[in-house]
């Protein structure tokens, strides 16, 4: 891990205690933690609103589902490292876990070096898992992320694809090598830059307006010349794109 880029950590523990305790422990390893989840219902929210790395969680959970479970709705937003950290080993676990392909699983209680390692090893495999060649970086892509048929958008969640009217789509945000798109009832996050996103897409009404967003030009409800308003979003305009902005109004 390098030491000026921290990676971003969710924790799934119902053991208030223990999980405060992780926490700092991760913390002074130079780890970020975005956020620590008693269940599963608070898990995927938080997931759904944070920069999110990879994923801690226990089996054994409050609320109406279990770790698996919540590991299974976190990935079908967006596939990320996971790492069961759990007191639970028996055989029938161990078959329903593997069916999220977890890159480690850990039982309690935890030796510290190991989880680093587990941690550091996870990470490096997820980021090179899907290249044919065997050359590694940090910020490739999965392959057709993305498929277009007319007005239909589908992005790939997890292990399906998921259709999204391009009506529907409201925004999009850019966060290091992740896109979100932010629709008029949802946010799916996709690993792929921005840039990419929008030559995959090409379409004439999705317009840059700053180094971190896009628009749908059909959706803006009101603008100025530093911002403008799409539902109950605001979205910034940077200068250096104004022109192109203002220029998509008068397509035919």
């Amino acid at each position: 891990m390098e030491s000026n880029t921290k990676v971003n950590i969710l924790i799934v523990e119902d053991e208030a205690i223990l999980a405060m305790a992780l926490s700092d422990s991760l913390e002074a390893e130079g780890y970020n933690v975005v956020g620590i989840a008693n269940n599963g219902t608070k898990a995927v929210d938080l997931f759904e609103r944070n920069p999110v790395d990879l994923l801690l969680c226990d089996i054994n959970i409050k609320g109406d589902f279990d770790g698996i479970e919540t590991v299974r709705r976190i990935t079908n937003v967006r596939p990320i490292p996971v790492i069961y950290l759990t007191a639970l080993s028996d055989s029938d676990t161990l078959d329903r876990a593997k069916q999220t392909y977890p890159a480690a699983y850990m039982t309690k209680p935890y030796n510290l070096l190991n989880l680093r390692i587990s941690i550091d090893m996870s990470l490096h495999t997820f980021s090179t898992r899907s290249l044919p060649t065997g050359k590694t970086t940090a910020a490739a892509p999965e392959r057709d992320t993305i498929l277009q048929i007319d007005d239909d958008v589908f992005i790939k969640q997890g292990y399906q694809y998921v259709k999204i009217h391009f009506s529907d789509i409201l925004i999009l945000e850019a966060e290091d090598i992740y896109t979100t798109f932010v629709t008029t009832t949802k946010k799916y996050a996709l690993r792929l830059p921005l840039t990419a996103v929008l030559d995959k897409l090409n379409h004439k009404r999705l317009v840059r307006v700053h180094r971190s967003y896009a628009v749908n030009i059909s959706r803006v409800d009101v603008f100025n010349d530093h911002e403008m308003t799409i539902g109950p979003h605001i979205v910034p305009l940077g200068k250096n794109y104004k022109d192109e902005f203002l220029n998509s109004f008068r397509f035919k």
